[in-house]
């Protein structure tokens, strides 16, 4: 019996990706769980593992494929396991390096040929037809949206990727037009909807009158005026604009600046790294600032939240997942450590150095990404006296850190050098009061520079 392995969903947000290398070859014995391929999504290396056992009959996944949720990787014989029991055959090869099965044709071995009987692909053709549309049909994944919409009758002829498509870019699916076969509504349906009514913004924003639209200006010819060079935005690049353009429009943000003296927390740094690193981590001032930060955002509610303008509410999340900006070859990915306000700063420090690793060497998971309810963006090791961080919606802030400079402080009478880190606190102003910020951003200062007040 042919079984097809196919591309699971990864994550929620997740719908594609690209195959970075291919584990197998045609003809090798697999098992339940043996990885196939490494699929590289937009901000994560996953490995895809094998959803069958028996002999790889035909493999439809190659390097540098862009392929979607669903997509059929491998053909598998669950049958042929008989074929070769107890033998070194029937080890799976998933371990190989990619190097190895590149080099080797994508052909069925001699050998292997005449211990087994011919294998017809086509033979599974008449299951495949019948599968897509029993899956879609499945009550199991359209109820769910119906659910979500009362006022809606009967299920909605689109496919549960395209209908989780259209709600991440804020969509009604009963408003979009369908140009599919049997009427059914497609990616490209919700892409021409929103392009018509909503550009260059991804979702609407609320506003007195209505919502909020931007027309986006064509370029002019730049090459009018000189040569040029026209390069495709990378995955990460897209979502980081998108992202940015979707914070940019929908929060109102307000950045409030001040310095914390860290003259003697540098002398903690220096006195405990050691022993922190006993730990696996490396104790830094953002490990210490995000123990600051997730005591913070217990004190001060309303920056652990996040406003819901269409319902009028105010949501206030009663656990703390700081978001750590980290500067990596691809671009700025942002891990998030979960239940920061648990844990302490020796385990804060191990598992940033851990996620921060990760992201550098593409090794973090899509879901290590998602649910964060505060960031912090250091950018103290590269320099800069401060900036202007933009709030990643639907956060409520985000905390920016410059570089340390030594200078002069009047303290009883007398200047001394004394280290002084910048910080700066975006916020959105329709949850937030600039009064409350500058508490918050005090408030940290204050706990950097005396951390006994962490216990007031």
């Amino acid at each position: 019996m042919i079984e097809e392995v196919k591309v699971p969903e990864i994550s929620e947000n997740v719908e594609s990706g690209t195959v970075v290398s291919v584990l197998v070859q045609v003809g090798d014995m697999i098992d339940i769980d043996d990885v196939l391929v490494e699929f590289e999504t937009e901000k994560a290396l996953v490995d895809i593992p094998s959803t069958a056992k028996g002999l790889i009959a035909e493999l439809l996944a190659k390097v540098g494929d862009e392929m979607r949720v669903g997509d059929v990787i491998a053909k598998v014989d669950t049958e042929a396991e008989s074929a070769f029991p107890d033998t070194p055959e029937s080890v799976p090869i998933a371990a190989a390096p990619a190097e190895t099965v590149a080099a080797v044709p994508q052909e069925v071995p001699a050998e292997k040929q005449e211990a087994e009987p011919p294998v017809e692909i086509t033979a599974a053709e008449p299951e495949e037809l019948p599968e897509k549309p029993g899956k879609r049909a499945a009550p199991a994944k359209i109820e769910p949206d119906v659910a979500d919409r009362p006022t809606e009758v009967g299920p909605i002829p689109a496919s549960p990727s395209v209908r989780r498509f259209a709600r991440e870019l804020g969509v009604n699916i009963h408003e979009v037009a369908a140009s599919g076969p049997g009427g059914r509504i497609t990616e490209a349906d919700v892409k021409a909807h929103v392009k018509e009514r909503e550009k260059p913004i991804k979702a609407a924003v609320p506003a007195p009158g209505g919502a909020i639209k931007v027309e986006e200006a064509a370029l002019p010819d730049f090459s009018r005026w000189g040569d040029i060079e026209v390069q495709d935005l990378d995955a990460v690049r897209r979502i980081t604009a998108a992202n940015m353009s979707t914070a940019w429009h929908m929060v109102p943000q307000v950045t409030q600046f001040d310095q914390a003296d860290v003259t003697t927390l540098q002398e903690f740094i220096n006195k405990n790294a050691e022993k922190v690193s006993l730990g696996g981590g490396k104790l830094t001032v953002t490990a210490i600032l995000a123990k600051v930060c997730a005591a913070a955002l217990e004190r001060f509610e309303r920056f652990n939240a996040s406003i819901d303008t269409a319902g009028q509410q105010l949501i206030l999340k009663k656990y703390v997942h700081l978001g750590i900006a980290v500067d990596t070859p691809r671009g700025l990915l942002v891990p998030v450590v979960r239940n920061a306000d648990r844990k302490s700063i020796t385990q804060l420090a191990a598992e940033i150095t851990d996620l921060a690793e990760r992201a550098r060497s593409k090794k973090l998971k899509p879901d290590e990404m998602e649910g964060g309810t505060f960031t912090i963006s250091n950018q103290g090791g590269i320099g800069g006296v401060g900036f202007t961080p933009i709030v990643f919606w639907p956060q409520a802030a985000i905390l920016g850190v410059s570089r340390t400079s030594i200078q002069p402080r009047y303290i009883d009478g007398d200047f001394r050098p004394r280290s002084m880190l910048p910080l700066s606190l975006s916020f959105d102003h329709r949850i937030i009061d600039g009064a409350d910020a500058a508490r918050f951003l005090r408030w940290m200062c204050e706990s950097l520079e005396q951390p006994l007040t962490l216990l007031l």
